[in-house]
């Protein structure tokens, strides 16, 4: 950045602010946010603009650290031990099935393919990690409901257990093949065993804590005990040297099984783990470094297209063979390819413990995780939709306000608190419904599915009139309702706008005053009402909507002053 350079705190609102610019864009592109926080990071860090000051990113890693475990922590209050069973009877062939293709393909497949045998065995058990941070915040993003949903939190769980477990056998394989191991076998078998149970203890501990504290304590203080326990067990994980990620999955499932509060606490926690997200993905993002996809050569590209095979063949392989549905059977596979934080993380250890063997795949798994954390959300979404998952409202785009009504809307707060009341006395009864009406057509009862979310995508409102072949007004649907109505498509052509219309609480004559439509308005929730012909048939005109009608309150009463 020249001479100049951010402080850190700039830093930190810069990423935050270029992120909420990607959130408005991720929504008129139609992208998963996660992918947009991940783009504007690489577009501002070191690989394209370079506005991140060098080292900065380094120090937010306690934060990002904290992002993480808040991840793995909500992820675990997803399985009490009654959903464990259910789901694990269900889905644990698939996940062995997932993870031994996963392995075997990219394993096998480079030693074939002419690569040395430790390097296509670290490469083997690191493919099969799946991001948890990425995955879990795309589903909850889309609020997204369902077996692919209930499936894919219990395999990223999987893969990242399994990971880590196949990693240190596979380390203490290759050094005993090569006759590198400084202490017994045993030994070592006997530190990663130590490792695993020290982290289960302190989940279990650090659950414990939450679920009795939270019990004790009021709602208001529980965020401070949340974050002085995460912040507390990070701090003893980084001390003794064990896998935080497997501790704070721990600490949410024993939260699951010993609190009646698991859904209030998860909520309270919501509160910081969306702008911990925000800054996790931007800051990673950061990091990722575009050269290094282009320099990780032909086995970084043979590394990327077999995992995402075997991610997908190791699904749909166990599937069939277990007899799951189809839509399990196409589209859980590809909830499963992204990649970033363990595999990262443990291809930085295998670097320090043998440089020789570990430099080589930790480049590779720096260069492909672009790949895979660009690429994945978008497979997520996908697979969501295709499975109808998503509800309506998170699968379509939608903006109620203008910026010119949102500055109208803006003014017009301002003007009240200085102490311009809009009551219904300080209007002129002169201005009518019919000066503030506005044209629609409304949506036709018949209408499929894709004429209403195309109606909505292209309407301001909230509130949609149906109307029948006369033009009469037969109901309205509304947006927020639509979260209760899922995307499915094989079911599209079956859904009608009459279908999820409900029962009109007003309607306007264009000849009533103003004053009439403010009392309205007072009465029912819409942002809009329709207007209707005032003799025989209620044949729809158009809509006069709420803002409109403070807005010229307001400005009557100001010309009366």
């Amino acid at each position: 950045m020249g001479g100049f350079e951010l402080p850190i705190m700039s830093t930190l609102g810069l990423l935050l602010g270029v992120c909420l610019a990607a959130g408005v864009f991720a929504d008129l592109l139609r992208l998963p946010k996660v992918t947009a926080y991940l783009l504007v990071g690489l577009l501002v860090g070191p690989s394209v603009l370079d506005w991140v000051p060098e080292g900065h990113a380094e120090l937010f890693e306690p934060i990002l650290e904290m992002a993480m475990a808040v991840v793995l922590f909500n992820l675990g209050c997803e399985f009490t031990f009654t959903k464990v069973r259910r789901v694990a009877t269900r889905f644990l062939s698939l996940s062995a099935g997932e993870i031994s293709v996963t392995f075997a393909i990219v394993a096998l497949g480079l030693v074939l393919l002419g690569y040395s045998a430790g390097t296509a065995l670290l490469l083997g058990c690191l493919a099969v990690a799946t991001a948890p941070a990425t995955t879990i915040l795309v589903l909850k993003e889309f609020r997204s409901e369902g077996p692919i949903t209930e499936c894919t939190g219990f395999l990223v769980a999987m893969n990242n257990f399994a990971c880590i477990v196949m990693f240190e056998l596979a380390f203490l394989a290759i050094h005993l093949v090569q006759g590198k191991l400084r202490v017994p076998l045993s030994e070592q078998l006997g530190s990663v065993l130590l490792d695993i149970a020290g982290s289960i203890v302190l989940g279990v501990l650090g659950g414990l804590v939450v679920s009795y504290g939270c019990g004790l304590l009021k709602m208001k203080r529980w965020l401070v005990l949340l974050v002085a326990s995460a912040t507390f067990l990070l701090g003893v994980c980084d001390t003794i040297d064990i896998p935080y990620m497997m501790t704070f999955l721990v600490m949410g499932v024993t939260v699951a099984n010993t609190s009646d509060r698991t859904e209030k606490i998860v909520e309270e926690l919501d509160h910081l783990s969306g702008l911990l997200a925000v800054l996790f993905f931007a800051v990673h993002g950061t990091e990722l470094d575009i050269h290094a996809l282009g320099e990780i050569g032909k086995i970084g590209a043979i590394y990327i297209v077999f995992r995402f095979a075997g991610k997908w063949l190791g699904i749909y392989g166990a599937s069939r063979l277990t007899r799951q549905p189809i839509e399990i059977r196409h589209w859980l596979g590809s909830c499963l390819f992204a990649q970033a934080g363990a595999a990262i993380a443990l291809s930085t250890i295998a670097m320090n413990r043998d440089p020789e063997l570990g430099k080589p795949i930790h480049d590779i798994i720096l260069g492909s995780v672009v790949v895979f954390e660009i690429i994945g959300p978008l497979f997520i979404r996908q697979s969501l939709l295709r499975t109808g998952e998503v509800p309506l409202a998170q699968a379509i785009r939608h903006s109620s306000s203008s910026h010119l009504d949102q500055f109208r809307s803006l003014t017009d707060r301002f003007w009240t608190a200085l102490g311009f009341s809009s009551s219904t006395t300080s209007a002129s009864s002169s201005v009518k419904v019919s000066d503030l009406l506005r044209k629609s057509n409304g949506i036709h009862q018949s209408a499929d599915l894709d004429s209403v979310i195309s109606y909505i995508e292209n309407s301001r409102d909230n509130t949609y009139p149906v109307v029948d072949s006369k033009k009469r007004v037969v109901g309205v649907i509304r947006y927020p309702l639509l979260s209760n109505v899922m995307f499915d498509q094989s079911v599209t052509k079956l859904v009608c706008a009459e279908d999820i219309a409900t029962a009109v609480d007003a309607v306007l004559s264009p000849e009533a005053p103003l004053t009439r439509a403010f009392e309205l308005f007072q009465t029912v929730t819409d942002d809009c009402i329709p207007v209707v012909t005032p003799d025989g048939p209620q044949e729809l005109l158009g809509v006069v909507r709420r803002s409109d009608v403070m807005h010229a309150l307001i400005t009557q009463h100001r010309k009366t002053k």
